[in-house]
């Protein structure tokens, strides 16, 4: 029960701090406010993404129970990390470098599967049991779709009319703000699998030293 109640809290106060932190631009540039690619926001989009994909990395190394469905979202988050520096890769190493790289990591990660495609199944009802699972989900509707949805432009121009081009901070606010909640949901899902495979990791290690024992 403590530890149900000391994990809400901590990802209540998580999304409170989170808040706030999207907030420091606006209170600090006032209307001048663009949250743009080279915002906090946008940063901490990338560094929850490539965090959720060394966590899931690690689930990755640490059960193998789990190695498929792992691999696959430690990819995806990867890859969304890797769209998310499209500009910098575009600017400082080719013209459309992200692509090149997304398309190496898909073809790693097709190979991987299709060598232990017999695991696959196995593998995801597992992971469908775990709390991280629902975590995910909502995460990725929230990022992928919701935040997509909430950002369109032709929506924002029926509601602003002619301040759309004065008030497109607003609509930057609202998108970039809810992605990043988005990614949060996912950096919980991934913080979730890390603990349940580093705790069966322990039990598996405890059961053994039984074993050697008797």
């Amino acid at each position: 029960m403590w530890s149900i109640t000391l994990k809400f809290l901590f990802y209540v106060g998580f999304t409170v701090l989170l808040a706030q932190i999207i907030s420091i631009e606006g209170f600090q540039r006032g209307i001048e406010s663009e949250y743009s690619e080279y915002s906090l926001t946008e940063h901490l989009q990338s560094a929850f993404s490539i965090i959720s994909a060394l966590l899931f990395l690690y689930s990755f190394k640490s059960n193998k129970d789990l190695k498929p469905v792992s691999l696959s979202l430690a990819a995806l988050l990867l890859m969304m990390f890797v769209r998310e520096s499209d500009m910098h890769l575009d600017t400082y190493a080719f013209d459309g470098a992200w692509q090149s790289i997304v398309a190496c990591i898909i073809l790693f990660t097709v190979t991987y599967l299709w060598k232990n495609r017999q695991d696959i199944r196995k593998a995801a009802l597992h992971y469908s049991q775990l709390s991280s699972n629902g975590l995910l989900i909502c995460g990725l509707i929230v990022t992928l779709v919701f935040s997509r949805l909430m950002g369109r432009g032709v929506f924002w121009q029926s509601v602003l009319g002619d301040d759309y081009v004065y008030l497109r901070r607003v609509k930057n606010i609202v998108e970039e703000g809810t992605e990043l909640l988005g990614y949060s949901l996912i950096l919980f899902a991934a913080l979730e699998l890390a603990q349940y495979c580093r705790s069966q990791s322990k039990e598996m290690k405890q059961a053994k030293l039984h074993l050697i024992e008797y």
